[in-house]
């Protein structure tokens, strides 16, 4: 079986929520070809961008990244994850309605 690129990762993930190209670049911010780039595996996305197609598509980077499970992760560093994670999605929120 062939590995999914990240770009496919990412168009199989807008597709299914039913986003167009556009839509995604708005979201991210970023140009529309420059995004068309990213999921062609032409442009590789920044740290940033990359982050913010993971909130958009609700995608772990582990995945997009071919990282998979850390065995050296233990179950308190999770933990913290989580809170982490928490707090973000929360501060994320706050300013989403401040818009």
């Amino acid at each position: 079986m062939l590995a999914v690129n990240i770009g496919e990762k990412i168009r199989n993930a807008r597709e299914d929520m039913d986003l167009f190209q556009s839509d995604m670049a708005k979201l991210i911010p970023m140009n529309q070809s420059n995004y068309s780039k990213i999921e062609r595996n032409i442009q590789e996305p920044s740290i940033e961008q990359l982050r913010r197609i993971c909130q958009i598509l609700k995608l772990d980077p582990r995945y997009l990244l071919n990282l998979g499970d850390f065995d050296f992760v233990t179950k308190e560093d999770m933990m913290l994850l989580k809170d982490i994670k928490k707090l973000i999605n929360k501060h994320a929120t706050k300013k989403t309605e401040e818009l």
